[in-house]
């Protein structure tokens, strides 16, 4: 097929396709997308009825589609097997979604595919092209490798679920006699000293040493919404964001401060309206904004679950 610039911006057009009957969680175990392909832990053909479901489970981690035909040129067959074969190293890092464009026209055409192969990544709903070419096996695991990287120093840093039941091997972190993790004991230390600008530098210094490092991405998060409230006034806060409702500013302060106080479903389901609201950068930010809040509190929680499916509702 002749290459074309991808240019499909935003979300994805699923008002075409059959829509699944409501299931568990997106990304929550082998019912929230279909077979697993080639018995991969996080591989999935994909399907006209669980293509809606695979796209919402970007919310919770990476989705990332390879778009392919065998028949028309078989190369892009290799990528698509190499992908998912990749997604089992990356445990849960991203979701391997393989499309074959001849047995599901309907989402190539949704998705305005212009040739195969095609790798799109989808990430909180919105695709973007990551590539175009078939690649030998290291060069994809490099790049595949520095994506993620760079995924976690924004602070996506989720992890899918195995569509098997074997469950992720997530190492033995080095512990003291007390159970602590030593290497969190200077961002621990700053926070009881209530040095929150040394706990956010000590957080940020284990991500960029190690970006898949989730427990200290979400130590940075939570940092983060202690700076930003730091000499806040709860009060004054709730009626800039009442006399303001489309600020995102003094929304996402209140947010920020519902979160604190333990109020964590209120923070989301703030954000998630303003969200539903706003729109271009301001709805961007919103949802950034969210993102890091979902962070913070951990993405195994069962609110952080619900609000990435509340999340997805509002984006779609």
């Amino acid at each position: 097929m002749t290459q074309q610039p991808f240019s499909r911006p935003g979300a994805i057009d699923l008002s075409g396709l059959k829509r699944p009957a409501p299931s568990a969680p997106a990304g929550a175990g082998p019912s929230s997308g279909g077979a697993p392909a080639a018995g991969g832990a996080y591989s999935v053909t994909v399907t006209e009825e669980n293509f809606q479901g695979i796209i919402e489970s970007s919310m919770t981690a990476p989705v990332l589609l390879a778009f392919y035909s065998r028949s028309r040129m078989p190369e892009s067959g290799q990528l698509a097997d190499d992908l998912a074969s990749l997604s089992g190293e990356f445990e849960g890092r991203f979701l391997a979604g393989l499309v074959d464009i001849d047995a599901t026209p309907q989402i190539a055409q949704a998705m305005q595919i212009p040739s195969v192969p095609l790798v799109v990544a989808v990430i909180d709903g919105r695709p973007m092209p990551l590539l175009q070419d078939v690649v030998p096996l290291e060069e994809l695991r490099a790049a595949l490798t520095q994506v993620m990287q760079q995924l976690t120093t924004q602070g996506v840093t989720g992890r899918h679920q195995p569509r098997t039941s074997q469950p992720v091997d997530e190492g033995d972190a080095p512990e003291d006699e007390t159970g602590a993790d030593p290497r969190y004991a200077a961002a621990q230390a700053a926070l009881e000293a209530d040095d929150i600008d040394g706990a956010v530098a000590e957080y940020q210094k284990l991500v960029d040493a190690n970006p898949a490092d989730t427990e200290a991405a979400a130590g940075l998060a939570m940092a983060r919404v202690l700076q930003r409230t730091r000499g806040a006034d709860l009060q004054a806060a709730r009626d800039a964001a009442a006399a303001s409702p489309e600020d995102v500013a003094a929304q996402t302060l209140v947010a920020d401060l519902d979160l604190l106080g333990g109020h964590v479903d209120d923070a989301f389901n703030r954000l998630i309206e303003l969200v539903r609201r706003t729109s271009d950068k301001d709805r961007d930010a919103a949802r950034e904004h969210l993102l890091g809040l979902f962070g913070a509190v951990g993405n195994d929680d069962p609110r952080v679950l619900r609000g990435r499916q509340n999340l997805a509702s509002a984006l779609f």
